[in-house]
């Protein structure tokens, strides 16, 4: 019988233990900023994922975005340097390489420079908790761009606030060593039919709206992204084929391309890289990314 008691006391202490440490929630995080140049951003686990192949292509194929991109990484070699930059918000239209720009500046400019500059992406659901992420990046030698892709909120959804506290807001404000980028869809993050609903039910229609849109003027630079035309398209087309030597005539070239964004039913980036996967492989072309 004493032993049974035991055995059951022992069982409930550690039942004890167990709800304790999850009121703790996760211990100190354990962070090797050496082990990558990406990472994800963990928050369960309160830690950064180290990525050792980051999913991106070289700055030099990214086609018909120019002046988008001459402002980006101007931007990110300021901030490399040590000098004054801007968060930044890449808007518009999909599939045109808001993402693959960003991640082809940060690695570009890495190279010029030798600067130690990392890439923390942070998922879309995970944005609450970016006032951790930036309480553990503040004290560390690194400069830290912190990344979110396809970044929108919806109705009833309060995660912009801890977003605006965390760009510009606060007591502490943002870390000088951490700059925030992001891609999305809409402008001003939020569906229009969301802001017309605030408006319409507000005592104060014009603040609930100016509450929305301040989520945007957080951002110092907006660069926007635009359906891209035939010519710009098979830019992309040309660009790919020369850097992956691609044996196709070039008039042949042109005429699958074309045809290919037909049945895809527009032109963009994404649509000339989905054709170029699709011909490499026909011609048995490797096109591994860096």
């Amino acid at each position: 019988m004493p032993e049974e008691i035991n055995l059951s006391l022992l069982e409930e202490m550690r039942r004890l233990r167990a709800a304790v440490e999850r009121l703790a929630g996760p211990g100190p995080a354990k962070i090797d900023w050496d082990a990558a140049d990406c990472f994800v951003w963990s928050p369960a686990r309160n830690e950064l994922q180290p990525v050792k192949r980051p999913n991106r292509i070289a700055l030099k194929l990214i086609r018909g975005v120019d002046h988008v991109r001459d402002i980006l990484h101007e931007n990110t070699l300021r901030f490399t340097e040590g000098f004054p930059a801007n968060n930044v918000l890449l808007w518009g239209a999909r599939g045109m390489g808001k993402s693959s720009l960003v991640k082809a500046v940060h690695a570009d400019v890495r190279a010029e420079t030798g600067v130690s500059l990392k890439l923390v992406e942070v998922h879309r659901e995970d944005i609450a908790t970016l006032p951790a992420l930036l309480d553990l990046a503040k004290d560390v030698e690194h400069r830290v761009i912190v990344f979110c892709d396809d970044l929108s909120f919806d109705h009833d959804d309060t995660a912009y606030k801890s977003l605006k506290a965390a760009l510009d807001g606060g007591v502490e404000g943002r870390p000088d060593n951490v700059l925030f980028y992001a891609t999305s869809n809409r402008r001003h993050l939020l569906p229009r039919h969301m802001m017309e609903n605030e408006q319409s039910t507000a005592i104060n229609p014009s603040e609930a709206v100016e509450e929305k849109v301040s989520l945007s003027d957080r951002f110092g630079l907006w660069l926007g992204f635009h359906k891209c035309g035939q010519e710009d398209y098979l830019a992309m087309i040309d660009g790919y084929a020369e850097h992956f030597a691609l044996p196709l005539d070039r008039e042949q070239l042109h005429r699958e391309a074309l045809e290919w964004a037909t049945t895809r039913g527009g032109r963009s980036g994404r649509v000339a890289w989905q054709y170029i996967q699709d011909l490499a492989g026909r011609l048995r072309v490797r096109t591994d990314r860096p």
